[in-house]
């Protein structure tokens, strides 16, 4: 017989950090605030949510090192906006913020990466809580989902 393992979305007890990029406030304002309320919903306590903020997301990954080394959260999530210019910018800002995965793998704690990539401002608003919904509620409910699902295994 399969054995399945399936987590549930309550955050009963559990300890976040949101890592939030100030560059583009106004669609990480969204983001956060999605995210924020998306834990209230699955029952993660105020006071369980630590945010940070920094500049810009090419300096999340650093920030996410020193917040998953701490053992003082059971995830990290990243909230930010590269939206695409004129220039070769984005790929190396959009780049290194991705690097966030692999420090989830190497301190066995869900990093979920909650930074829009996109081409356009319209698309960026679109996923901030408009016509996509709400990228940064998703993330949280993701981050509450694995927490559980990792205590499962």
């Amino acid at each position: 017989m399969i054995q399945e393992l399936k987590a549930d979305l309550n955050g009963k007890g559990q300890k976040h950090c949101v890592i939030v990029s100030r560059f583009n406030e106004f669609i990480t304002e969204s983001l956060l605030k999605g995210a924020l309320e998306s834990f209230r919903m699955h029952g993660v306590k105020e006071e369980d949510v630590t945010v940070v903020r920094v500049p810009g997301a090419y300096e999340m990954p650093v920030v996410v090192a020193k917040a998953a080394a701490s053992k003082k959260y059971n995830s990290v999530i990243c909230l930010g906006a590269v939206i695409r210019g004129a220039t070769a910018h984005f790929d190396f800002v959009a780049g290194e913020s991705a690097k966030i995965g692999s420090i989830g793998v190497q301190y066995s704690i869900p990093v979920v990466f909650g930074v829009l990539t996109t081409d356009t401002i319209e698309q960026a608003i679109e996923r901030a809580g408009t016509k996509a919904g709400n990228k940064g509620a998703e993330a949280a409910a993701t981050a509450v989902e694995m927490v559980n699902l990792l205590a499962l295994l």
